[in-house]
């Protein structure tokens, strides 16, 4: 039987419980934090520049029908975070300087590792976005990011990792599809997405109110990704560098907020071919190393604009997003991905900051990397999708996901939700699997 923390049940049921109250007050529906303002204590602190945080995401996974096992079971995996952020204008005189400082801790268990993905290659999407990079802690954020000439210029320096200023995206859904920086989910060997930090220098400046351009350098370091090294300082490992570079325009159309985003990515460390040898032949026949290329590269472009709003508050409407990604077809799995979705935040008077998520996306894989499978298993003589030996033909894999998302506090929202993945894994052998999910986000 699946086991939810206790902190679940207990946040759940005193928020069912809370009645309107102050909002310093523990358990406070208005609050921002299911513990209060501690008697004005957090208040004060803001406003002297100090921010600490506490921050709990939990994910349930069930394995409805279909999938590659058809056992029913359910997963449950989670993460804490542990923030502080310092206004060192306010606490040093500093002019318009930042510091981060986060730490995570994740662990639990995956529904589409065992049930909905074959276990041979795995999958690509993840019916539930927070598990991943290893059940430890980890040091995720650790910047200062100063501004200068009146705030045209955005200099930040220290361990973070890409998504989180370039490619970014909201992670209200649960399916990885549709949650965060979407370049990382296709080249995560060289794109570490949170948890994962790395060493990084990122430079924005402001074209104009609405326009920005920005350029990083990120260390390329896969022992980043080990569960050992969670509070790595190092640069023992440092393969290259990824170096992306993005413009964002965040402009309001009939008064409504919008953003847009193009970018391109760039690694200078070697990479390995998805299909050839060093002397161009299919490495999976002549059983030489694949040959190496002296870089990677990508492209992304993302968009999200609300459309509708209601003419009593603008915060509650109708958005509309999509992103799309394209990859390096000599040494990427992946070589693109497409999502569109819609949310509708406010969707009942009675429960004004309710909102309703709905998506779809498209993952392809490399035609190179499919003609490898095949030839794998022309060299091993097999061609029965049954044997445990056979390398299975990894094609395109379907995902959607429809939520409700349950404002219960201003310190806990639950989303429960249902997923459908067609070819999970891009395998077609395997059934389409129906998930229910459960995703609870709450700050302490």
């Amino acid at each position: 039987m699946l086991q939810l923390p206790k902190t679940c049940y207990i946040g759940v049921a005193l928020a069912a419980l809370a009645t309107p109250t102050c909002a310093s007050e523990m358990f406070a529906n208005d609050s921002p934090w299911m513990l209060g303002d501690w008697g004005g204590t957090r208040t004060r602190l803001l406003e002297q520049g100090y921010d600490f945080t506490l921050g709990y995401t939990g994910e349930m996974g069930s394995n409805l029908h279909g999938g590659f096992d058809h056992d029913r079971t359910a997963r449950y995996s989670d993460q804490f975070t542990f923030g502080s952020h310092l206004d060192l204008d306010k606490i040093l005189g500093w002019h318009d300087t930042e510091v981060q400082l986060t730490i995570t801790e994740r662990h639990g268990d995956n529904i589409s590792n065992d049930r909905i993905n074959d276990p041979r290659v795995g999958g690509f999407t993840s019916a539930q976005e927070v598990w991943g990079r290893g059940e430890t802690w980890r040091l995720t954020q650790m910047w200062i990011k100063q501004k200068y000439f009146d705030g045209a210029l955005d200099v930040k320096f220290g361990r973070f990792g890409e998504g989180e200023d370039f490619n970014s995206f909201p992670c209200d859904f649960q399916n990885l599809a549709f949650c965060g920086s979407q370049v990382g989910n296709w080249v995560g060997g060289i794109w570490y997405n949170w948890p994962v930090s790395q060493w990084a220098l990122r430079v924005r400046y402001n074209l104009s109110p609405t326009l920005y351009a920005q350029v990083g350098v990120f260390e390329q370091n896969p022992s980043n990704l080990e569960s050992g090294n969670g509070f790595k300082l190092s640069g023992s490992g440092t393969q290259g560098a990824v170096m992306p570079v993005e413009l964002v325009w965040s402009p309001r159309v009939k008064g409504l907020k919008g953003e847009y985003r193009a970018g391109y990515y760039y690694s200078n460390a070697k990479a390995h071919d998805v299909l050839k040898d060093s002397n161009g032949q299919p490495a999976a026949l002549s059983g030489g190393a694949y040959r190496s290329s002296s870089s990677k590269h990508g492209v992304w472009l993302g968009a999200q604009q609300q459309v509708t709003a209601l003419a009593s508050d603008h915060s509650r409407g109708l958005s509309l997003f999509a992103n799309a990604t394209m990859h390096d077809k000599k040494t990427n799995v992946i070589d693109n991905y497409v999502q569109a979705g819609l949310v509708f935040k406010g969707p009942f008077d009675a429960r004004a900051k309710d909102d309703i998520g709905f998506a779809l996306a498209r993952v392809h894989v490399n035609p190179g990397y499919r003609k490898n499978a095949r030839l794998a298993n022309q060299a091993a003589g097999l061609d029965d999708y049954d044997n445990p030996g056979f390398l299975p033909v990894q094609d395109t894999e379907y995902s959607a996901e429809l939520y409700y998302g349950i404002h219960v506090a201003n310190w806990l929202t639950v989303r429960p939700n249902l997923q459908y993945i067609r070819h999970p894994g891009g395998v077609s052998q395997v059934d389409g699997a129906l998930v229910g999910g459960l995703k609870i986000q709450s700050s302490f």
